[in-house]
């Protein structure tokens, strides 16, 4: 079994708690032993939601430089979740901006692509920026963003189980009117991973 520490940073509306829902029933359905659990969350839009996933671990709680994985589906919260990222642990993101509360309200700036991929490179082995929001709308529906990038992770093999896995989970647990969207959203994300 891959012990892993799966850290995932987003905004309010990104689906952000589905995506760590996903990847955690996955893994039980897997038969991995996982324990999950939310951060901080804001209910309203444009709040900072921050989540974990931990595969092999009893505790839900990821502390400075523990995750092997890093999924910001905004990518301020992203750069801003980096330091719970371990030396060498995998950081995945949306490279498309969607500022959250505090940029647009004017209490934080909003760094350049370039200025995260120097940050996140610095830390991780491997960095990856997909534009997840384009991604999604070329499946069906821009809010399938999230699995989008969990396409990609398990792509790239940042998840402790395969493409089948997850597929199945969409499937499952996912409302069927949402499955196919989500479907070729991961189907989008793992090709652009691997381009």
């Amino acid at each position: 079994m891959q012990r892993t520490r799966i850290f995932l940073t987003g905004v309010g509306g990104q689906g952000t708690l589905t995506a760590t829902k996903l990847v955690s029933l996955t893994a039980l359905d897997e038969g991995l032993p996982v324990t999950s659990g939310e951060i901080h969350g804001m209910a309203q839009r444009g709040g900072v939601v921050e989540s974990t996933v931990l595969i092999g671990y009893l505790s839900p709680k990821i502390t400075f430089g523990e995750a092997d994985v890093l999924l910001g589906f905004e990518l301020l919260e992203g750069l801003r979740a980096l330091c719970y990222l371990k030396p060498g642990g995998r950081f995945i993101a949306n490279s498309e901006a969607l500022p959250p509360l505090s940029v647009a309200t004017g209490k934080a700036d909003y760094p350049a692509l370039e200025t995260v991929r120097a940050k996140a490179q610095a830390v991780a082995s491997q960095a990856l920026f997909l534009p997840c929001r384009t991604l999604a709308e070329q499946a069906g529906k821009a809010q399938s963003a999230n699995t989008v990038l969990l396409g990609a992770a398990c792509a790239v093999k940042a998840l402790p189980f395969g493409m089948d896995a997850l597929e199945r989970s969409v499937r499952k647990y996912l409302k069927p009117a949402l499955a196919e969207v989500n479907l070729k959203a991961l189907e989008l994300g793992a090709k652009a991973a691997l381009a």
